[in-house]
């Protein structure tokens, strides 16, 4: 490109008042489908005013956006907690690191043969997610709910195999937690993260007969390549990200099923 040409289109730029939208970067950020990309929709005008462009990536599972990031197909995500991603770096290798809270999601148990958790039979079907963080979490939540005894000391990550009792017999059936919300027709209960119970057009609020309490450890995070989490656009992502506006749609929009993290 000329100089001339570069003058002219900075020239025009300033005539119409749009310089910062003229030269705005562009981030791509992966999510997953319901909340998680709904927010980022009213995170995008705050940030463009500030200059950034944000893309919005969806993913339909909670492997490919770390993996994604990690690769440089993505600038960022915003899909998980920290706990699942401390499971991945660890797992993975991967060179990626918070560097903001986001949301909490209370994790819910639902059924569509019982009202109640006191009604839960002997012998029970309880579909879980197959990820060792999600899984534990729900793993905790049955049990503060005296359904199961976990073993001492497994911390925020147990497994099946740290049960160490079992009172009633249930059976825990591990699934892709997308597919958990169709599970719901073959199980007595089902443990739904709030993004994918919301886009199966569950209330996390109304329709959850057990729900984590609101303080949780599992708020979610934006995500970054550690080498990458200086740079300036992160800054400005994160302070769009936390904003009244921000704050107000989610009461709005979820009423209490997506709460602030900040």
């Amino acid at each position: 490109m000329s100089l001339k040409t570069i003058l002219a289109a900075a020239a025009l730029a300033l005539a119409t008042g749009g310089a910062g939208a003229a030269f705005a970067e562009t981030v791509k950020i992966g999510v997953t489908p319901g909340p998680h990309a709904e927010i980022l929709e009213q995170v995008k005008p705050i940030a463009q005013a500030k200059g950034l462009d944000i893309e919005i990536v969806e993913f339909s599972d909670y492997v490919v956006p770390n993996a994604a990031l990690d690769s440089g197909e993505l600038d960022a995500n915003s899909f998980q907690h920290e706990p699942y991603l401390v499971n991945e770096i660890d797992k993975r290798g991967y060179k990626i690191s918070k560097v903001a809270n986001t949301v909490t999601f209370p994790i819910g148990i639902y059924s569509k043969k019982i009202k109640a958790i006191g009604e839960l039979r002997d012998g029970a079907t309880v579909g879980i997610p197959n990820d060792p963080t999600n899984g534990g979490r729900v793993l905790l939540l049955l049990q503060s709910a005296g359904l199961i005894r976990l073993a001492d000391g497994v911390g925020l990550k147990p497994s099946v195999a740290d049960i160490a009792e079992n009172p009633k017999k249930l059976e825990i059936v591990e699934l892709d937690a997308a597919q958990l919300p169709r599970s719901l027709d073959d199980t007595d209960i089902s443990a739904i993260n709030t993004n994918y119970a919301v886009e199966a057009g569950l209330d996390p609020a109304k329709d959850a007969i057990l729900r984590e309490a609101a303080d949780s450890p599992y708020v979610n995070i934006i995500a970054v390549q550690t080498a990458r989490k200086d740079e300036p656009w992160v800054k400005t992502l994160v302070e769009s990200y936390h904003t009244d506006a921000v704050k107000q749609f989610l009461a709005d929009r979820f009423k209490g099923a997506v709460i602030a993290g900040w």
